[in-house]
């Protein structure tokens, strides 16, 4: 499948165990680290080692291997740990980790789900394989809504009776392989009753696209995340805009990454709009300005 957006992507590959290896996409990745003294933090969660000043910044730093439930570092392994120092959910966040191997392409394409013998409640998005070994995808999002938990309020737009109606008719598909991310855009739409269907990644999605404009229901806004498995959200845009029983629909991509660069090539494959997740009211109005632009083509 030819598109205008390039899928590989670079990854860091570290070690919370001397047996598993992990990686993160580098888009997420601002600055590795060997390991600073840090500062404890008050009342904080049990996997916040401390906080860590580095470069003007002020961060805190977690134990990656205990958040994701491994044993935890010991004091003799810090001086030999390295900080990797994420920009996501808006926030600069360490991640202690035992070992940093490499960083490495990967195709998106090349990346699967994780197996269901996993269960529903690990940290990881997708599994790969790298010089013939298995590596696991961590789901960053996930493990900092486990420590950083979001204030209910902050989840829940705000909006006008009038602007719920201009929505209620619309037909909404939410796209994300991230069960967290699913969970808050549900939570969204749920508090002010707009109805919406959900897709757990790019290639389901463009399924149920094309099957609902078979039948003559299309869908008139879309919201995906970005970094997905298989199909990703650029990939999705460019489907959808070059496909003339899609293009109706207004696209949204959406993403954990702090990166003009995100948008840039979100505007780039016919996405409308790119948001930084999650801010419920900036959410809802995108999608009211994509109401608007959809009853205009109608």
């Amino acid at each position: 499948m030819k598109t205008a957006t390039n899928q590989s992507q670079g990854m860091l590959l570290f070690q919370l165990t001397s047996l598993q290896s992990f990686a993160i996409g580098t888009l997420k990745v601002k600055e590795i680290v060997p390991y600073t003294p840090l500062t404890a933090i008050p009342h904080s969660h049990p996997t916040v080692l401390g906080a860590a000043n580095l470069r003007g910044d002020t961060l805190p730093v977690i134990d990656m291997a205990k958040a994701v439930g491994y044993p935890p570092l010991s004091k003799d392994e810090l001086k030999d740990c390295y900080i990797i120092i994420t920009d996501c959910r808006r926030m600069l966040v360490g991640f202690l980790v035992r070992g940093i191997n490499k960083i490495t392409e990967c195709n998106w394409h090349n990346i699967d789900a994780p197996p269901s013998a996993l269960g529903s409640n690990v940290f990881v998005t997708g599994v790969m394989k790298v010089d013939d070994k298995l590596i696991q995808l961590l789901d960053v999002e996930l493990l900092l809504s486990k420590v950083f938990p979001d204030k209910p309020g902050s989840l829940l737009p705000v909006l006008t009776d009038v602007q719920r109606e201009i929505l209620r008719p619309l037909k909404i598909l939410l796209v994300d392989d991230s069960a967290v991310a699913r969970r808050q855009l549900s939570q969204a739409l749920d508090s002010i009753s707009i109805p919406y269907f959900i897709a757990t990644n790019g290639s389901d999605a463009l399924n149920m696209l094309q099957h609902a404009a078979d039948v003559g229901s299309p869908f008139d806004i879309i919201v995906s995340d970005i970094e997905m498995p298989g199909l990703d959200g650029y990939e999705l845009a460019f489907e959808v805009q070059n496909n003339s029983s899609l293009n109706h629909a207004y696209i949204i991509l959406h993403t954990s990454l702090s990166s003009e660069i995100s948008v840039s090539q979100a505007h780039q494959v016919g996405a409308h709009e790119a948001l930084t997740k999650f801010e419920a009211n900036e959410l809802i109005h995108a999608m009211l300005r994509g109401a608007e632009k959809v009853s205009t083509v109608d």
